[in-house]
């Protein structure tokens, strides 16, 4: 049960545990948090609710699904991700609308991780991933444009809608608002990598383009008031959901729920590759839809675990899950210590943070190893879900991601391959096999992979021509399993080689698949007296029955 795998958790992660451990633990939470501080901000913002609501999200993810989670290293918190699904909810439900979904995504998650479903997550094929990424990097990168030009253009469905919109002009940038957001993206991308792992280039950035803004007594847009408190006036109420209209909500939930599921899922894979600690996924599913059930009655919006953060953990020498509670505390402490400061932060400056964030989170490698080595069908997906993204709902494109995984999928395992082969007595020699010799009608059929309805075109197609064959020879070593229409295609041609007074036979059967044909009642129309450990083993077999071909 769950509950047992957590002490379990628990048990290893903190045995041995020492006052030096824990010294690593607040610093790299620390640092951690200085990280996260900047992040949670500007995704409040670009979910489409405020800066507070991302600043709760992220202390309130860190401390719940951080004492939950399935692995030391996982991190939590808004993301951009996230941000993209959610700012389309806000548009059409209001900030009631990110709540309830969150809260039903939640409960999903919550039942996924304890039906022990997580695995079916992993399925989803990195074409599909990259592309559904890389849309939603140009989702946030398009929807912080008016932030950055200082203007407020007419909102619109898509990202797409929204960035042909750009052209059609009708607005005036502000100049002191573009120089702020430029400050913050020169800063993150001029930054040295080892000054940026001492202190955060995205919190440097935010604070030089505040500190411009209000020593030169500029007008740019700013956050706003900073409230000192983890229950936000904006939240959850149950008898605030709209318990009539639920059934608009169940596609945004839907969408939330695999997002946050896919990205947490993967967060952990890196972690994972980084530290040899494996991701219990059930657990973690569980801790996520906890924390999304949790978080709305304060006022936050939907977590996910969170690549960037908990590599940064990782790299700062983090332990345990301690870390990831340390960063909370630190965000809490900011909340009380630092607000007044953050109120003057520019939405300039977080634009300029969303923009470099975007850009970063495509999976460069990824896209680089797919079109380098072009990959046809791994081009096509990743290219679909990429555009779908950004100029379809965000539903639709999980969907339409969904259905090319499966597409992606089937056309991978579909191809069986089969290789039809002459006796060859030579080589039967040179092992100590004797036969006769004589008959030239016996022919052994290699089969490499799985036997199912998409592969059963294939099969037919390779014995369409059986004249003159006095014994098939079915060496299935290397067919991991068969479903009914496998069965079915086996079943026929054993009922033509019959008419013509052939025998089908069968080598090397793994178990699962005689254990279906059995099931199916082939084996006893075939003849138990068919089914042979090795193709030698049939082919002597064969040769001893004599053939009607060689009278």
């Amino acid at each position: 049960m769950p509950r047992r795998s957590l002490t379990r958790l628990y048990q290893d992660e903190f045995s041995g545990y020492s006052l030096a451990k824990f010294q690593q633990d607040a610093l790299a939470g620390l640092t951690v948090a200085a990280v996260a501080l900047p992040l949670a901000l500007a995704f409040g913002v670009a979910s489409g609710a405020s800066a507070a609501a991302g600043l709760v999200t992220a202390i309130l993810a860190g401390i719940i699904m951080g004492l939950l989670g399935g692995a030391p290293y996982q991190i939590s918190g808004p993301t951009g991700a996230m941000s993209a699904v959610l700012i389309v909810l806000v548009s059409r439900y209001g900030l009631e609308g990110i709540w309830v979904a969150g809260l039903l995504s939640g409960l999903l998650l919550l039942l996924i991780g304890i039906m022990r479903l997580g695995r079916f997550i992993a399925f989803i094929p990195t074409p599909v991933i990259s592309g559904f990424t890389s849309g939603i990097a140009l989702i946030i990168f398009i929807g912080q444009i008016d932030n950055l030009l200082g203007v407020t253009t007419p909102s619109s469905e898509t990202a797409a809608q929204k960035l042909i919109g750009y052209f059609n002009g009708g607005f005036t940038p502000d100049l002191h608002t573009i120089l702020l957001g430029l400050v913050v993206i020169g800063t993150m991308v001029l930054m040295p990598p080892k000054w940026s792992a001492r202190f955060p280039s995205s919190l440097l950035g935010i604070i030089l383009a505040t500190l411009l803004n209000w020593t030169l007594g500029w007008s740019a847009a700013m956050i706003g008031a900073i409230p000192q408190t983890l229950f936000l006036a904006d939240r959850l109420n149950l008898a605030n959901i709209p318990w009539d209209n639920i059934s608009e909500f169940i596609a945004p939930t839907l969408t939330i729920t695999a997002l946050g599921a896919v990205e947490s899922l993967l967060a952990g894979a890196v972690g994972s590759n980084m530290t040899g600690v494996r991701l219990q996924a059930n657990q973690e599913l569980i801790a996520q839809g906890v924390g999304n059930m949790l978080i709305p009655f304060f006022g936050g919006v939907p977590a996910t675990a969170a690549i960037a953060r908990s590599s940064v953990g990782i790299k700062s020498g983090g332990q345990t899950r301690l870390v990831s509670i340390i960063h909370a505390v630190g965000l809490l402490l900011s909340m009380f210590l630092l607000a007044p400061f953050m109120a003057r932060i520019p939405l300039a400056a977080l634009a300029g943070v969303l923009m470099v964030t975007a850009v970063r989170m495509n999976e460069w490698g990824a896209i680089k190893f797919i079109f380098g080595k072009r990959f046809k069908t791994d081009m096509t997906a990743f290219t679909i879900t990429m555009l779908a993204t950004i100029v379809l709902d965000l539903t639709q494109a999980i969907l339409i991601g969904s259905f090319l995984a499966g597409a992606v999928f089937l056309n991978k395992i579909a191809s069986i391959n089969i290789s039809v082969e002459e006796v060859d007595t030579e080589r039967l020699k040179q092992r100590g096999i004797e036969t006769t010799g004589h008959c030239q009608h016996v022919r052994v059929a290699f089969l490499t992979g799985p036997l199912f309805f998409a592969a059963t075109g294939q099969f037919n197609e390779a014995f369409a021509d059986l004249k003159e064959t006095h014994a098939l020879i079915l060496s299935m070593r290397g067919v991991p399993l068969i479903d009914t229409a496998g069965v079915e295609a086996i079943q026929r041609l054993h009922e033509r080689l019959h008419k013509q007074g052939g025998t089908l036979m069968f080598a090397g059967i793994h178990d699962n698949v005689c254990n279906i044909i059995k099931r199916s009642g082939l084996t006893e129309k075939i003849g138990t007296e068919n089914f042979f450990w090795s193709s030698d083993q049939a082919i002597v077999e064969a040769e001893k029955r004599g053939c009607q071909f060689c009278k």
